[in-house]
């Protein structure tokens, strides 16, 4: 088995059963038709990926890159619409009844002068917003997620005989800055277009070899915040310190104190980290300024260590300001470019493993750590969590879970296999990280992460929760699918 099938094997996999052990059968037909359809196509797909490599566009600036997908996907009979939160791309494919899978693929490049001294290396120079001119690269592996994208729309489109349902791909803007998937859901994307039962994308990554994968059940990517503050001092001379307000011994305090949030007012076993990442306050040796800058990046896992980091910044700030006598509050501004933690389902993961395992081999299936690192992805969980949770007030709802695999995808194979469930946890995203490497990108050494997200059928109970489930075998058909009381049926799920 070509670790580059994996993708697009988990996509047509029939998934786990509607019991308490979530089980993901092994079927050796699908195996071998991706192999065969990588083998056509990979020549094609590695072409799509140099040109993407060799023509990045930066955040909010996708309109090359957009309309490249949305010729491919249109070519292969999706119905494609443009402009979505700015440049997204949104494919849709509905191939009769069946659940609904979104599949994400990042579009955009970061501001980076590429040295790698490739064939097909970037040599992008354009003006970033500041008027300031900057390189443009794929540093961080979106031009696979795309490529993966392009490959997974063309393979499910020819191999619909395999599968039932309805895709809804999508090309996302922007999720280097965070702000990708909140513009295409307020831009309709889950109001204009078929409501996704399960959620899946793919992320890179370098620390695997090619054809491997890791996995991790529970806590895998975290929230993560900005925080800007500004600390307002009176200046002076440096020899007359005693007539200022020093706002660099000020910053000194609150940086220090700062750390105390994590080491004793957090509980020890849970994950958090406050960084300050930048400084600046003043021009001279011996001139004290008037105002000092810091900006902190800080990550949690869980809602309630949020709270607890955001809050304490601010009073601290505010407090050591008022001990130093500071002419004015301080500013401190949690930045909008917030990202949502990922929590794998520990059940989905493992189904997930189980397969890797029966197609690679236990020695090339490994579990990775935890990472206080994160992305915008576990935004699309929230809002369908939330949106169900809207259509019936006062009712405890079953989560939306998003399990975020790990794909060996040489192609943009979603798939054999959506692994989905859902769960009625707490409130935050579920979405399990699972990284690999594939043929196509074993230039690069990247590994290949994706994530998939539940269905929400017949109930079961997993490691005592209580779950939504659904049971398919391909073709994609419910396996006593009874609607949960208050759901009826719609058409796609």
């Amino acid at each position: 088995m070509k670790p580059g099938a994996l993708p697009l094997l988990l996509a047509l996999l029939s998934t786990a059963a509607a019991q308490e052990t979530v089980r993901a059968p092994f079927d050796k037909a699908d195996a071998e038709a991706v192999s065969t359809w990588l083998d056509e196509h990979m020549d094609e797909l590695v072409a799509v990926y140099k040109h993407l490599h060799a023509n990045p566009e930066l955040s909010l600036r996708e309109r090359k890159t957009a309309a490249r997908l949305g010729r491919s996907l249109g070519g292969d009979g999706y119905q494609v619409t443009g402009g979505v939160g700015g440049t997204g791309v949104v494919a849709v494919l509905e191939n009769g009844e069946g659940p609904t899978l979104l599949i994400r693929g990042d579009m955009d490049a970061l501001p980076i002068v590429e040295q790698t001294g490739l064939p097909y290396a970037s040599e992008v120079r354009l003006e970033a917003d500041d008027g300031t001119e900057v390189g443009a690269m794929h540093a961080c592996g979106h031009d696979v997620h795309t490529t993966m994208l392009v490959g997974a729309g063309k393979a499910l489109a020819e191999m619909r005989d395999r599968w039932s349902g309805t895709l809804v791909l999508i090309g996302q803007p922007a999720e280097e800055v965070g702000k990708g998937a909140r513009m295409m859901i307020a831009d309709g994307l889950f109001e204009r277009f078929p409501k996704p039962d399960l959620c899946l994308a793919l992320h890179v990554k370098h620390d695997r070899p090619a054809g491997t994968v890791g996995y991790r059940a529970g806590w895998a990517a975290a929230n993560v915040d900005s925080v800007d503050i500004t600390i307002f001092g009176k200046g002076g001379h440096g020899a007359k310190p005693h007539s200022s307000v020093d706002p660099v011994v000020v910053a000194a305090h609150v940086i220090t104190s700062l750390q105390t949030l994590v080491s004793r007012r957090v509980d020890p076993i849970e994950p958090a980290v406050v960084t300050v990442g930048s400084i600046h306050g003043g021009t001279k040796h011996n001139i004290i300024p008037g105002e000092v800058k810091l900006q902190l990046t800080v990550r949690s896992y869980t809602d309630a260590v949020r709270d607890t980091l955001l809050d304490g910044i601010r009073q601290i700030t505010a407090d050591t300001c008022r001990v130093f006598g500071c002419p004015k509050p301080p500013l401190v501004v949690v930045k909008d470019e917030y990202t949502p933690a990922c929590y794998n389902h520990p059940g989905l993961t493992e189904a997930a493993a189980r397969l890797f395992r029966q197609l690679l081999g236990e020695a090339k299936v490994h579990e990775n750590p935890p990472t206080m690192g994160g992305e915008d992805f576990g935004t699309y969980a929230r809002v369908l969590e939330a949106l169900r949770r809207s259509r019936q007030p006062g009712r405890a709802r079953d989560h939306l879970p998003l399990f975020r695999g790990a794909i060996p995808v040489g192609t943009p194979a979603h798939g054999r296999g959506a692994v989905r469930g859902g769960y009625a946890g707490d409130a935050r995203a579920l979405a399990p990280i699972i990284g690999t490497a594939s043929p196509i990108w074993r230039l690069a050494g990247l590994r290949v992460s994706c994530a998939l997200a539940g269905a929400r059928r017949v109930r079961c109970a997993v490691a005592q929760k209580r779950t939504n489930f659904c049971a398919l075998r391909l073709p994609v058909r419910p396996v006593s699918a009874r609607p949960l009381p208050g759901q009826g049926r719609r058409r796609g799920s």
